[in-house]
């Protein structure tokens, strides 16, 4: 056996992942789609010249909590198709690069843009593979069903993503969610739905018992929560400038820029979050898009700085209410951080909350509003 498969079977021999069944599972459908595309392509020159555009293979959507094993697994996946024709990108970018070519197109020629898109996009291209999908734009989410049934039914693309939810609690509670729902039900059609919900966050592990609060200031306390994003996204160190940002939609035609956004962690300065006009909205939606979030720069706050407070209790409750990691570098331990001024009383609340989220019962919490 070569392939997917017999890849992921060696690292287990060997010692580096852990024997898990819905980790093999999701291994063996995956093997199975790389067996199929790449069939596609061994018919020869002459047969692929004057055959009829081929239907896509059902794809694969896998889903589950943080640290499962779903990027490693669509990067075995990517590594071991031999195919030419494959893309794997992140999500958040693919959606940029859309937006730009529907720019390009809207100013070139009548007729229908998000069409010519997809006919660009699929252009030597017979799989295309996500990390970490989530819609929170709603301009993306209203051109996502015409953009991907074009894709896949039309051009004949294979797709194969992951996500921490299911297709359903995609974009849920969104602006106009109606002209979204087509997508999810092109996904139910269209691909296998997998979920990887073992008991073991290996990510988690990963960050091999790192603390989540990080003070005085300092460039020591910098360097803790810089480790703990590398870890949490694999993204090399030695390539930390071109960690990509994102702008989350906040809706009314307001968004928030994410200075670094990857694989669902997202980093913030203090100032950006809670020095600015925010509402419980604003945190609302940082909650929904990512289940971790740093914020370096939290400041020990007198009664000058009330409003920064109320701000920062704000974001406090609405992370811990859907479960979100924090990691964070200050000035001093939460029950010093604002200790008079008007509300100082009720920030103990506040402070008990982040003394929770150290906790290891509240890390092993999967992402989103617990039942």
């Amino acid at each position: 056996m070569s392939g997917l498969l017999a890849r992921y079977e060696r690292l287990v021999a060997n010692g580096e992942l852990r024997a898990d069944p819905a980790q093999r599972k999701a291994a063996e459908r995956l093997h199975m789609l790389e067996k199929d595309l790449e069939a596609e392509t061994s018919g020869g020159l002459l047969s692929q010249l004057f055959a009829r555009k081929p239907q896509a293979p059902r794809g694969v959507y896998l889903w589950g909590d943080v640290g499962r094993g779903k990027s490693m697994l669509m990067d075995l996946f990517v590594d071991t198709l031999s195919i030419r024709e494959k893309r794997r990108v992140h999500f958040h970018e693919f959606m940029l690069e859309v937006d730009r070519l529907l720019r390009e197109e809207r100013r070139s020629e009548a007729g229908d843009p998000v069409a010519r898109v997809a006919s660009r996009l699929a252009a030597d291209l017979r799989c295309l593979a996500f990390d970490e999908m989530v819609v929170t734009n709603t301009a993306d989410a209203a051109i996502m069903a015409r953009l991907f049934t074009a894709l896949i039914v039309d051009h004949g693309v294979s797709m194969v993503t992951t996500s921490n939810r299911p297709p359903r609690d995609l974009y849920k509670d969104g602006l106009n969610r109606s002209l979204f729902v087509p997508f999810i039900d092109l996904i139910e059609q269209r691909l296998d739905v997998l979920t990887l919900d073992g008991p073991v966050d290996y990510r988690m592990e990963r960050l091999g018992g790192l603390a989540c609060w990080h003070s005085p200031l300092g460039d020591g306390a910098t360097a803790q929560v810089r480790e703990a994003f590398f870890r949490l996204t694999d993204f090399k160190p030695e390539d930390a400038e071109h960690v990509p940002s994102a702008e989350l939609d906040l809706g009314g035609g307001r968004a928030l820029h994410v200075p670094k956004s990857l694989k669902g962690v997202a980093v913030f300065s203090f100032k950006r979050l809670c020095g600015e006009n925010r509402g419980a909205s604003d945190y609302l939606a940082v909650a929904r898009a990512y289940h971790t979030v740093i914020v370096v720069g939290i400041p020990q706050m007198g009664p000058d700085m009330r409003n920064e407070a109320i701000r920062f209790t704000k974001l406090v409750d609405a992370l811990y209410e859907h479960k979100v990691k924090l990691f964070a570098t200050a000035a001093t331990e939460p029950g010093n951080l604002y200790q008079k001024g008007d509300g100082a009383f009720e920030f103990d609340r506040t402070v008990s909350r982040l003394c929770e989220m150290q906790s290891a019962r509240y890390m092993a919490l999967g992402h989103g509003l617990q039942a």
